[in-house]
């Protein structure tokens, strides 16, 4: 059990955080006290304008969920990196577009945000978080809780770029703090941060058990050790998820990480299909370990980002295939700010059979509504990307599900 005191733990530290953080609205009478982990909420003479952060229902909770958010700042640290990767790019979505997502997201008045990897580009330096990042999401921070992506530990050398990855430095040192030298701290909202566990742990709201996961193996963090079956940090994580999965005991289940194991824009490889487990990449092929365990313990949703569209997968078994009764719908929500990829197939004839509908012309957040045995998403692109006109902003994807 004692990766189920991991979880505690977190849950623990981000308790005793969040109540200190907790801001009080002018307009509200009384205490309201934010409560992530789904205990118990006091909220006394409470207006329809004193969020933040103070949850009003006992009904249903909002998440807000959406990754690869925030562009590289253009300032004398990255005057090595190219214009074209750089905030100001015509090609990239830029500042505008992550203001665009972070007001969406404020409006939805969350009581928390899963964010789903690549949160800084283009290796998530903590000066970058700080420039870039922060300047349009800074505003919901103490309800932010993320999941790395590759751009927060990988080295980045394409397009003319050349720089050292962080191995999550900057990402837990921006969402866990640090000391004065920039050290992260070793706990923190994004995990913990240690030779151990790089950053994966679990929290409540509700009825509603959710899990961030760190999928960068492919690392020097992670000895590049991609497999889930020895006693390398990705088995070790696994091993985690299998024991948090199996203490839980709410009837509702939320998975996050930032690689799909499912793609919606990637055709193919030489080997793997879209709708095959680790479309991808080496980091998908290792989650279908992940999906296996999710699918056993019949979670509800998995959530992930990396590929900068939306896209909503039928609910699938841990082959990709469709499974109505039983699977898990995956949702890809990569459409925070930075920029826009291609969809593999047009609708009505996606190389992966299994998505059901995408856009990757506009950028925007998914509103997530948990209810006690429910659940309802709703999506619409907030901002236009680059080469898009208004025509873009009028897709829209929404619908209901239940917890199984």
């Amino acid at each position: 059990m004692g990766c189920l005191t991991c979880a505690d733990h977190s849950r623990s530290w981000k308790d005793t955080h969040m109540r200190r953080a907790t801001k009080v609205s002018s307009a509200a009478v009384g205490l309201a006290v934010l409560a992530v982990t789904g205990t118990a909420v006091a909220a006394a003479n409470q207006s329809d304008n004193d969020w933040p952060y103070a949850h009003h229902s006992a009904a249903s909770y909002t998440l807000a969920a959406v990754g690869d958010i925030a562009c590289e700042p253009d300032d004398d640290e990255n005057a090595a990196t190219p214009a074209s990767l750089k905030c100001g790019s015509p090609t990239l979505g830029g500042m505008s577009a992550e203001f665009a997502t972070a007001k969406q997201a404020t409006d939805m008045h969350p009581d928390a945000v899963a964010l789903l990897g690549d949160e800084q580009y283009q290796v998530g330096k903590l000066t970058d978080f700080e420039k870039s990042f922060e300047q349009a999401w800074g505003g919901l921070k103490m309800l932010e809780r993320p999941a790395p992506g590759n751009h927060e530990y990988y080295p980045y050398t394409k397009k003319g770029d050349d720089e050292k990855g962080q191995n999550g430095a900057g990402y837990f040192g921006y969402f866990n703090g640090h000391d004065q030298a920039g050290t992260p701290n070793t706990q923190g909202q994004a995990g913990d941060d240690t030779a151990d566990n790089q950053g994966w742990y679990s929290y409540d709201l509700g009825n509603w058990h959710i899990i961030s996961l760190n999928a960068e193996c492919d690392s020097d963090a992670f000895t590049h050790d991609c497999s889930t079956t020895d006693n390398g940090l990705l088995g070790q994580e696994t091993q985690w998820l299998s024991n948090d999965l199996a203490a839980n005991n709410r009837p509702c289940t939320i998975a996050y990480w930032h690689q799909a194991t499912f793609s919606a824009t990637t055709a193919s490889t030489a080997t793997v299909p879209a709708s095959a487990p680790g479309a991808g990449g080496a980091e998908g092929a290792a989650t279908d370990a992940w999906w296996k365990l999710l699918y056993q313990h019949h979670a509800t949703l998995i959530l992930n980002g990396h590929e900068h569209a939306y896209a909503r997968l039928r609910p699938m078994n841990p082959a990709g295939q469709s499974d109505p009764a039983h699977g898990i719908p995956e949702f890809i929500v990569g459409s925070g700010g930075e920029a826009l990829d291609t969809l593999a197939g047009s609708p009505g004839d996606y190389d992966n059979p299994n998505v059901v509908t995408a856009q990757a012309g506009a950028f925007g957040v998914m509103k997530l509504t948990l209810k006690p045995h429910s659940y309802s998403w709703d999506y619409k692109p907030v901002l236009p990307g680059p080469g898009f006109d208004s025509t873009a902003l009028k897709y829209s994807d929404s619908g209901s599900g239940t917890c199984k």
